[in-house]
């Protein structure tokens, strides 16, 4: 009986001239055709005569939602799957092997982690702003989250490398979102961007974004009702759902930007007004997107010199009873509800969040910041053994990682070998999943590029292998580098030798992001941004910013590491991985990748280009940061021991961190548009770093011992 059931399910087929013929049911299935559609382009140029796309009854087999099982011989094929999606991957992955590797293997596959998604810092307007509002990344983009085509491409590109879901953030979405009956002047038409003359810096804490020079001079990006508002993102939800994408809204409290004051609403935690509004708010998000899948909240950020207790009594009688007001309304209705695990006590949260935690209708999840703000840092990290604990206490809750990139923004990122074993470092029997992003970026359309095509690229299509890499490695960590090899010749119109060689001279590149912020560490973004050499600068203790030689002296290093900070190498401590190491790793990994490099031609590849010289460009960086940290190291043990031959050593060395310094400005400004403004770190400007750069050299000078 149960292959009868299977069998019922093949009866269409999909066929090409001179192509295998593909039978699947149903035909109307998003998901289905989005894998057909690929997996046919990849028959045009084989001999195979058959696939057939086969859902098996849940139970069935060895095969978990969301996976699949590739078998056959010869020239007759099958792929077997219990849900849609894990069929569409399947027929993903099929394609895939024909396209790099001209056959098929059988194959069984199920997701290694459950959840991979996307953090999104939403910029809808700029009444109801997000983290990052005050930004480049932001006001360059606020045009494209209301541009449907945008989303659409961007589904697309993620359902390709496996992810199942993308958490929008805002620090108060609802009235560029919703109606709320018992609040009606709140919803807010159109969408507005601010044309002030920003300031560099602003609050930290997301709270100044609504001041008065910011909201009176402003542009109408897009005329739109909320009722059209309401449409559109129903339409985004929906088309996400046809690729296995789900979206959750994620807010940081107590913010009530967008609501101007009305019906006597403020950020106060003890304003009760405030608290049913939220409660409103919440049950009507959910009401009003049948394919929204989740909600959740931080009780940090706006919620300053209030104890933890408080701060989960109000986050309960707030998005709390909104979700379970919702889901009274609709019985058979589920919800995700993610509660970060930041500026909070776990022990409130479970105490209050117990309704939530126990209805059978909802999925309780915490979220905990796994890497602080840095996953291109070290492939294991110190923070989440409390958490991890908790979890295995309070079985069967889980948690979801917030994997933040706070480094990789300008150039193409690209070293298999460091997510695969970070990957496989993510303690996985607490693990819900993760959702990976940033707060001082976004992925949404490149716009620094000096020739950009048109229409921008989308971010997530420029930094493809970064996004596949975190997708599909999350997915399946044994996918191989040779799969990945195959990838590049296929995208590039490589020899299956020129993609290696690109292969390894995009790894060699690229870890230096790791092997630098692993020595020089920082937890924050407003702490230290790589491609700028620079932070707040009240972190740095400089003017602008700028990471200089003393601030690399002082600098911890990452505790999961072993690497030796510079004050305690200068106090003798051997055990471990010493700074002049350090140093020499980014040598050898650069000098790898640029002698790589020259084996390879520029063509008429635009991408194939922009990604060479975006090696060469960190490679530069690379060489900088190698003769920061030796030079760094010399003058500290000069400051000790008094010996002249450390100053000349680090003169010598910081001399040559500035010409590795202009080489970098050089090659990057050539390409890329600067300066560039952020909404942590404030304006990166390689230019005009370079004085800065010049000013290290200064530090090894015998002089400079009388200004300690």
């Amino acid at each position: 009986m149960k292959k009868l059931l299977a069998l019922l399910f093949v009866v269409t087929f999909f066929s090409l001239s001179n192509a295998a013929e593909i039978e699947y049911f149903p035909k109307d299935n998003a998901m289905m055709q989005f894998g057909v559609e690929h997996l046919a382009s990849a028959l045009e140029k084989t001999d195979l005569e058959k696939v057939r796309i086969v859902l098996l009854p849940k139970g069935e087999s060895n095969i978990e939602p969301e996976g699949f099982r590739i078998v056959g011989k010869d020239k007759k094929w099958e792929i077997c799957a219990t849900d849609f999606a894990g069929a569409m991957y399947g027929t993903l992955e099929m394609a895939e092997q024909l396209i790099t590797e001209g056959k098929v293997t059988e194959c069984l596959m199920n997701p290694y982690l459950k959840k991979r998604g996307v953090k999104f810092n939403l910029p809808l307007d700029m009444r109801t702003p997000t983290y990052s509002e005050p930004s480049d990344a932001v006001q360059k983009n606020i045009p494209e989250i209301w541009d449907f085509e945008f989303w659409k491409e961007t589904i697309d590109h993620l359902a390709r490398h496996r992810y199942n879901h993308i958490s929008l953030w805002s620090l108060h979405p609802f009235p560029s979102m919703v109606k709320v009956p018992e609040y009606p002047e709140i919803a807010l038409d159109d969408v507005q961007r601010s044309t002030c003359d920003w300031e560099e810096h602003y609050s930290g804490r997301g709270d100044g974004f609504d001041s008065p020079e910011i909201l009176e001079k402003f542009e109408t990006v897009k005329k739109m009702t909320i009722d059209e508002k309401i449409a559109f993102w129903k339409k985004v939800m929906a088309y996400g759902k046809k690729r296995n994408v789900d979206f959750y809204i994620i807010t940081w409290n107590i913010f009530v930007y967008g609501t101007d004051g009305k019906y006597g609403l403020t950020d106060k935690y003890d304003n009760e007004k405030t608290r049913d509004y939220f409660r409103c708010s919440v049950r009507e998000l959910i009401s009003t997107y049948p394919n929204l899948a989740g909600v959740g909240l931080t009780t940090g950020e706006n919620m300053q010199n209030i104890n933890t207790k408080k701060k989960e009594h109000w986050a309960f009688a707030t998005y709390g009873q909104g979700v379970l007001d919702a889901l009274k309304k609709e019985p058979e209705r589920e919800i995700v509800f993610i509660h970060r695990q930041h500026q909070a006590s776990v022990g409130d949260i479970l105490k209050e969040f117990k309704p939530l935690v126990d209805n059978p209708q909802v999925d309780f999840v915490f979220s905990f910041k796994y890497a602080k703000a840095h996953v291109y840092s070290c492939t294991e990290q110190a923070w989440h053994g409390p958490i991890v604990e908790m979890l295995r206490k309070n079985k069967p809750l889980k948690t979801t990682w917030t994997l933040r990139n706070d480094d990789v923004y300008y150039f193409r990122w690209g070293a298999p070998d460091f997510v695969r074993e970070f990957v496989k470092n993510i303690p996985h029997n607490v693990s819900w999943g993760y959702y990976y992003g940033c707060d001082q970026w976004l992925p949404g359309r490149e716009f620094l590029a000096k020739e950009p095509s048109e229409p921008r690229l989308l971010e997530v299509e420029k930094h493809w292998m970064q996004w596949l890499l975190w997708g599909r490695l999350g997915y399946d960590p044994k996918l191989t580098n040779e799969r990945l090899t195959g990838l590049i010749a296929a995208k590039f119109g490589l020899s299956q030798d020129g993609a290696k060689i690109l292969f390894d001279a995009w790894q060699a590149a690229s870890m230096v992001y790791p092997i630098t912020t692993g020595f020089h560490w920082e937890n924050y973004d407003f702490q230290w941004y790589i491609e700028g050499c620079r932070s707040r600068p009240h972190i740095a203790k400089t003017e602008s910013g700028f990471h200089d030689v003393n601030k690399f002296i002082s600098c911890k290093t990452h505790p999961s590491t072993d690497n030796i900070t510079i004050p305690d190498f200068v106090k003798g401590k051997k055990k471990g991985t010493t700074p002049y190491q350090i140093a020499e790793q980014l040598n050898l990994t650069t000098d790898n990748a640029l002698a790589l490099l020259k084996k390879l031609k520029k063509g008429d590849h635009p991408e194939l280009n922009a990604t060479l010289d975006d090696i060469e460009i960190v490679a530069m960086l690379g060489k900088y940061y190698a003769r920061k940290i030796a030079g760094s190291t010399s003058v500290a043990l000069f400051r000790k021991t008094k010996d002249e031959k450390y100053s000349k050593q680090a003169k010598k060395e910081l001399t040559e961190a500035l010409e590795y310094w202009k080489e970098y400005t050089l090659l990057a400004s050539a390409r890329y548009k600067n300066p560039l403004w952020t909404n942590r770190v404030g304006h990166v400007d390689w230019e005009k770093t370079t004085a800065e750069v010049e000013r290290d050299i200064d530090f090894a000078s015998p002089s400079s011992l009388t200004k300690q």
